[in-house]
């Protein structure tokens, strides 16, 4: 230990995101990538689900019916997953939108970070869900299929699947949903810095960077 280095200022960040949502992909990799770049930050991330298809079938949609429904047709959807595929690169993410099959509703995929967290593990589940879903086409819908994304972060299968055959989390999830909304969180991904200081988007690390300042100087 050197005593002679400085004290690490602790900042807790409330990350507003669901997990079918790439801009939430990319703006979570960005604020890693700007947290890496300063080691003088204990950051503790707290994963507060938002359900962007809130009235979605349990077991999802075609994915070409939710295109059609959401977006018009395939056409749209692929200018605009063109634009994300392009900023994912520049951050080292290979989006594979053509592999993904199903839109789930991702209830289930949150109950699981919550599950998750409680044995330290929220971190990388967040990061595998969104690998499972964005890059390999995983349905994130089937319990199954989450069950087995937690067993990739150490966690057990089995333990994991009777979690999820469970109804345990959902209220949890319905009621962060709730509170977002009535907080004046109508999209995501919305970051919050020490419980006061929010920005909206997939914003650039260099803007979250500055948040952060204004966040540790409030402090």
């Amino acid at each position: 230990m050197n005593i002679l280095a400085p004290p690490r200022a602790r900042l807790p960040i409330e990350v507003v995101f669901d997990l079918v949502c790439p801009w939430c992909y990319l703006g979570i990799r960005r604020l890693r990538r700007m947290l890496a770049a300063r080691p003088d930050i204990v950051a503790d991330l707290v994963w507060r689900p938002f359900l962007l298809n809130p009235d979605l079938a349990p077991q999802g949609v075609p994915r070409q019916d939710y295109l059609v429904r959401k977006f018009g047709g395939e056409e749209r959807a692929r200018r605009l997953h063109s634009t994300i595929s392009d900023l994912g690169q520049a951050e080292g993410l290979n989006f594979r939108f053509d592999r993904i099959r199903r839109v789930p509703h991702s209830l289930d995929a949150h109950r699981l970070v919550r599950w998750a967290d409680r044995f330290g593990a929220g971190d990388p589940m967040v990061q595998a869900l969104f690998e499972g879903y964005f890059l390999e086409g995983a349905d994130i819908g089937d319990l199954a299929v989450l069950a087995q994304l937690a067993g990739r972060v150490g966690l057990e299968v089995g333990a994991a699947r009777r979690f999820l055959d469970s109804t345990g989390e959902a209220d949890a999830v319905y009621a962060e949903n709730l509170r977002a909304h009535r907080l004046g969180i109508n999209g995501v991904p919305c970051f919050v810095f020490a419980g006061r200081h929010a920005i909206g988007g997939a914003q650039e690390p260099e803007v979250l960077e500055r948040l952060i300042e204004v966040a540790l100087v409030a402090d």
